[in-house]
């Protein structure tokens, strides 16, 4: 399979960099000109969502902490309002404390109180949330005070009132809050559209009430056929534009609306786009949508409609996270003291920065700033792209970087990029900006390469603790490393990635023979 047409190191994720690709030379004019203003500075272009996404998820999960705290701080006032500590009461005095707040969290589950999407939680449906909630705790006064009057009159009763009171206060707030992060596109997706079709302007035109997606644009091979713009979006150009297009690093999905008959179209549009790092999603018909149960973000993220990548794992995702953050600063604490020798020992060793801050692709094939150690002589060259890889006897590393690369410790200063996000603790090495092997670049050499960049990159992999480290010489190797990458990306867990960080230092120690 081929390398994307036009995917060159100087124009992508180049942030700052305004110029049409070289592509676009090949456009259409309507679709040059749609391009041209979509990249002007008052154009659409300005509705690309620059920052980080806040997943309706995370939402979500944030939402019923927070119920849970309300219903736990609630009940524990209350009881300690009658002259009882929590910690003294007793079992008997707990039970109906315990019992309404189970009926009170299954209410919110019933009622749907926690069902945060994209298009945001309604006022409405929040308070009636919390309504629905509120008659389960009559219910359940009503039946206590038929077995137990009094514990249903002093205790039932009031502590009823209060759940519903504060959780109507708590849920109308995060309703308001959630209503901000809609009207800001903080919650939407970047989404281009493969399909100038009927299919494309019935979800353009749903999605403009309720912002569920950030669609950026439309591409399609029959501009001929295709108007300058769908419902407001333009049509940006062909596929061969989309694939050098500067600002597809941004992109969280790519939506391919060709109707069900096209089988032919679709699969030559399959072909074509599986080896992009987005994820890529089948979207065939939209007339079964129900705008009133259903989601448009839950249409098109629906696991059946993947062709390519698959969905987020939102729990995989925070446990990951935490875990980059609790073992990065663990880790930049305990090694403090080396990285401080080692930082002494460079600076004594000569001239020159201490830190290597290195062009790399990351997460979605975005540019990084990688921070390393220097182990080689100052090449201010060399950290805008690879001009060379490493080799034996390179006489461009120095003594302290021969000592520190024989161990890995110039990679040490990545626990910063971890830190920010821009890499995690294990997943496939960030590779540098125009790195080759055999004079081939190295995305040019295996296919599914771009594969690699649907996770972030890490500070250690699976092909790491395989063998695979250091330069890779031969396209051979440049082919089992990615093997290796992809292998990972494909079963990555909680687990293996405990099992690669346990597995790093022994491999490394115990392993002369790697160049690095």
């Amino acid at each position: 399979m081929g390398t994307p047409t036009g995917w060159s190191n100087s124009n992508i994720g180049a942030q700052s960099n305004l110029q049409i690709p070289a592509a676009v030379a090949g456009m259409s004019r309507p679709g040059q000109r749609a391009l041209e203003a979509h990249l002007g500075a008052d154009s659409p272009r300005a509705n690309l969502r620059r920052g980080a996404r806040i997943p309706a998820g995370l939402l979500r999960v944030g939402l019923r902490l927070a119920d849970g705290l309300v219903i736990g701080l609630v009940c524990a006032l209350h009881l300690q309002s009658s002259g009882t500590l929590l910690m003294e009461a007793q079992l008997q005095t707990l039970l109906p404390y315990i019992a309404m707040a189970i009926v009170t969290l299954t209410g919110l589950s019933v009622s749907g109180a926690w069902n945060v999407e994209a298009r945001g939680l309604a006022n409405g449906r929040a308070i009636q949330a919390a309504n629905i909630c509120g008659m389960m705790l009559i219910i359940t006064v009503l039946t206590m005070s038929r077995f137990w009057p009094h514990t249903a009159i002093h205790v039932a009763g009031p502590l009823a009132l209060l759940l519903w009171l504060s959780l109507n206060v708590l849920h109308f707030g995060f309703s308001l809050l959630v209503a901000t992060f809609v009207r800001s596109g903080r919650m939407s997706e970047n989404v281009v559209i493969v399909g100038a079709t009927h299919n494309a302007r019935k979800l353009i035109a749903r999605n403009a009430a309720t912002r569920e997606l950030n669609i950026v644009g439309v591409f399609d091979d029959r501009l001929s056929r295709a108007p300058t713009d769908i419902e407001g979006v333009p049509v940006l150009g062909r596929i061969e534009d989309l694939m050098s297009w500067q600002d597809l690093p941004n992109m969280d999905r790519i939506v391919v609306t060709v109707t069900s008959e096209a089988r032919e179209r679709v699969r030559t549009l399959v072909d074509r786009l599986r080896i992009l790092p987005q994820r890529i999603v089948l979207l065939l018909d939209l007339a079964g949508f129900d705008p009133e149960t259903e989601s448009l973000s839950q249409i098109a993220n629906s696991p059946a409609a993947y062709i390519s990548g698959r969905p987020q794992d939102l729990g995989r995702i925070l446990i990951k996270r935490a875990a980059d953050i609790v073992f990065s600063l663990g880790l930049l604490i305990a090694f403090s003291p080396v990285l401080a020798m080692i930082a002494a020992a460079i600076r004594l060793e000569g001239a020159g920065p201490i830190f290597f801050r290195q062009r790399r692709h990351g997460f979605n094939n975005q540019i990084i700033r990688v921070w390393k150690f220097r182990s080689m002589k100052p090449d201010r060259a060399a950290e805008i792209a690879m001009t060379a890889q490493t080799f034996a006897g390179d006489t461009r590393v120095t003594r302290v970087g021969a000592i520190i690369r024989k161990y890995s410790l110039d990679e040490l200063p990545q626990l910063i990029n971890v830190l920010r996000g821009e890499m995690s603790l294990v997943g496939p090495r960030p590779h540098a900006v125009g790195m080759t092997t055999e004079q081939t670049e190295v995305h040019a050499i295996v296919g599914d390469y771009a594969h690699r960049h649907r996770v972030k990159p890490g500070l250690t992999g699976w092909a790491q603790v395989h063998g695979s480290r250091g330069p890779v010489h031969t396209k051979e190797e440049m082919r089992e490393r990615v093997r290796l990458d992809l292998e990972y990306v494909n079963r990555a867990s909680f687990w293996l990635d405990l099992y690669i960080m346990l597995m790093t230092a022994p491999c490394l120690l115990g392993d002369r023979t790697a160049q690095r």
